[in-house]
C-alpha cells in the first residue's frame, strides 16, 4: 500500500523535480502523482523498479513450476541427481 506522505501533485513534482528524484533514490519508495486530485501516475527510482521486476519474474517462475507439478510434469529430485551424477561421473 502507498504511504499518504508519498502523494504529490504533478505540478509539485514538476516544480521540485530534483528534490523528488533525490527522495526517490534515497528511499527506494514510489511516489503517486495526482492530476486534479486524482491519482494518475506512479514514479519510482530505476533500481527500485528493477528490484520489483526481478521479484515479479521470480514469482512468475515459481507459479509456472507449481502449475507444472500440478499437471504431473517434471521429475523428482532423486531422479534428477541420479541422472546428474551419471552424466558428470559424480560419485557420492
Amino acid at each position: 500500500m502507498f504511504r499518504t506522505d508519498s502523494i504529490y501533485s504533478l505540478t509539485e513534482f514538476q516544480r521540485n523535480t530534483r528534490t523528488h528524484l533525490e527522495r526517490l533514490k534515497k528511499s527506494g519508495q514510489p511516489e503517486i502523482l495526482t492530476v486534479n486530485g486524482q491519482a494518475e501516475i506512479v514514479v519510482q527510482d530505476a533500481s527500485a523498479y528493477q528490484a520489483l521486476v526481478d521479484k515479479l519474474e521470480a514469482i512468475e517462475g515459481i507459479r509456472k513450476g507449481l502449475e507444472s507439478m500440478a499437471r504431473g510434469e517434471g521429475r523428482g529430485v532423486g531422479a534428477f541427481f541420479e541422472e546428474f551424477e551419471r552424466k558428470h561421473a559424480v560419485q557420492r
